[in-house]
């Protein structure tokens, strides 16, 4: 019997772009993962429309119906934006509703503050530490980019933090960059080297600030600071940032929505 063949220029279905995909996973988390491997490979950039339901549903062979669970969930994960009247977008960290998800830390306040005025400390390539390369699922002595920063709120010193990001990836990332880019980082992160960052998972925990970290924060030497250490991925769970944070928060305080 000959074999059958699939031209390539046919549009992938579910069942055979994902054949690796459980036979119980439901018909709109396969096409969910076809739309992941776009965004993942490039297809579409952030801030940029994807196809309607309609060109999808036809593109995948399924319902129309079922491209738009699938595309529910992705906008619940905050992957895509819905615009009224407008189609679909590929999220990106410079969408105002979306830009800040990451930090937590508000005013006591509660008025809503101007962006952090940042204060680039060092930018350098260096070799990781063993623990540096885990937490990026490096080797130990691959390159990484090391950032120190500080981050002011109406000129008082409120983070201190120090990013590393994998060496490869963010090659040719300067102190001047992230100094003269004026939205988040993390948009910076996209519109220059094609990162998007879509999940982030924290570790809390109270210090004390030592000599260095408090002239740094312009606090007293052994003040109570928030530390959290944040570890950030792009599509499919690959690290591509651990960031180390000091807060203040004689004046702010650190918030979470949770549901």
């Amino acid at each position: 019997m000959a074999a059958t063949t699939t031209s390539s220029a046919d549009p992938p279905t579910a069942e055979a772009a994902l054949p690796a995909t459980p036979a119980f996973s439901p018909l709109y988390q396969q096409i969910k993962g076809l739309i992941l491997q776009s965004l993942e490979t490039g297809e579409w950039k952030p801030g940029e429309a994807i196809p309607s339901e309609m060109d999808l549903a036809a593109r995948f062979r399924v319902s129309q119906g079922t491209v738009r669970k699938a595309i529910d969930e992705l906008a619940a994960e905050n992957l895509v934006v819905r615009r009224q009247g407008k189609g679909t977008f590929v999220a990106t960290h410079s969408e105002q509703q979306v830009r800040y998800r990451f930090l937590k830390l508000v005013p006591d306040s509660g008025e809503r503050e101007g962006p952090a005025q940042r204060s680039i400390l060092e930018c350098r390539r260096q070799r990781a530490s063993a623990e540096v390369a885990r937490s990026l699922a490096l080797r130990t002595g691959d390159a990484v980019v090391q950032v120190r920063r500080v981050l002011s709120f109406a000129g008082v010193p409120t983070i201190l933090e120090d990013l590393w990001l994998p060496g490869t990836t963010f090659k040719g990332l300067t102190a001047d960059q992230l100094a003269a880019h004026q939205g988040p980082t993390y948009a910076l992160f996209e519109l220059e080297f094609g990162v998007r960052m879509v999940r982030a998972e924290e570790k809390i925990r109270a210090v004390a600030a030592d000599a260095q970290q408090a002239v740094l924060l312009a606090c007293e030497p052994a003040a109570p600071l928030l530390s959290v250490e944040r570890l950030s991925f792009t599509y499919n769970d690959v690290p591509m940032e651990l960031r180390r944070g000091l807060y203040r928060t004689d004046t702010h305080h650190y918030r979470n929505d949770l549901s």
